[in-house]
């Protein structure tokens, strides 16, 4: 089970929506949507949960690139949600090696399973034929400046998205959307 929200922050303080990802396709679209949910182009932090399988983070500050956090980027490489936030660039791979991720079905929902190839081990094999490491992928620095540091971000385990909206003092607006 996944749950999604978006966290803008404003002069008041975060602002917390639950967000459907049935529709995101890219991490472009991803990024589109967290900019909408702040029309001042404040931060806006997307938060992605699979029970406690992994998480991740993506951070949109205005009309720079979004920085991306995973948890665990082999069990986010099993979800359709996870492969979104898997780029070539965020698991430090050449993007005219393989076949453009935009260009993939990434949801799995049409036409059946996914496509994704499966190692005999189990690790999941990325478009280009090379496996997902296991562990944290990612800027692991994407909310020092919001009082969550590399190395409480990297502890976080279980109820990560939780424990991070009390980092950031937001956890009653996003109890709210849960």
């Amino acid at each position: 089970m996944y749950f999604a929200a978006l966290l803008a922050r404003t002069e008041d303080g975060w602002e917390a929506s639950d967000t459907e990802l049935d529709d995101v396709e890219t991490l472009s679209d991803l990024a589109d949507l967290a900019r909408e949910a702040s029309p001042d182009e404040d931060t806006v932090l997307v938060l992605i949960e699979q029970e406690d399988a992994w998480f991740g983070v993506v951070r949109v500050d205005g009309e720079e690139d979004p920085r991306i956090y995973v948890s665990d980027a082999a069990a986010a490489a099993r979800s359709s949600y996870g492969e979104i936030l898997l780029t070539d660039e965020l698991l430090g791979r050449d993007p005219d090696d393989g076949d453009d991720l935009d260009a993939l079905d990434l949801d799995g929902t049409e036409d059946g399973d996914s496509d994704d190839d499966e190692a005999d081990d189990g690790d999941p094999v990325a478009a280009s034929g090379e496996a997902v490491p296991h562990g944290p992928v990612g800027d692991a620095q994407i909310l020092d400046d919001l009082g969550v540091s590399e190395k409480e971000l990297r502890s976080l385990a279980t109820d990560a998205v939780t424990e991070i909206a009390e980092a950031l003092g937001a956890s009653e607006t996003l109890e709210t959307v849960r």
